[in-house]
């Protein structure tokens, strides 16, 4: 006959924060161990793609960590992956030349009319 098995903790129920494991002790009892729970890799926030470099570890593990670990040295290290910081700059310097070729359309336009009216 298969042996009964119990908590050793006080939380009765099948969840996620109860996760158990049948262990048999030395002396050949069956036993719960209870397992921690599995940590998420970080994600993107941008594109939600998992963040290469960084552990997956509980808030409590990141807490101990150095910063070292919880970041890659880049501009949006540990918060957005290498493809959507390049597709940032890429954006941002586009819309700095747009900005500069409206500028000068408009004082070659400005040009033209003083032209005109000479």
């Amino acid at each position: 006959m298969v042996q009964r098995l119990t908590y050793r903790r006080r939380h009765a129920f099948n969840s996620p924060s109860n996760i158990r494991k049948i262990v048999k002790t030395p002396g050949g009892k069956l036993v719960y161990q209870v397992r921690a729970k599995t940590a998420k890799v970080p994600s993107c926030g941008d594109c939600g793609n998992k963040l290469a470099g960084i552990p997956a570890l509980r808030p409590y593990e990141l807490s101990r960590v150095s910063k070292r670990v919880k970041h890659v040295s880049r501009a949006y290290g540990g918060s957005r992956c290498g493809v959507c910081v390049r597709s940032r700059i890429v954006r941002a310097f586009l819309v700095e030349e747009q900005k500069v070729v409206k500028h000068v359309l408009k004082k070659q336009q400005q040009a033209q009319k003083k032209k005109a009216q000479k």
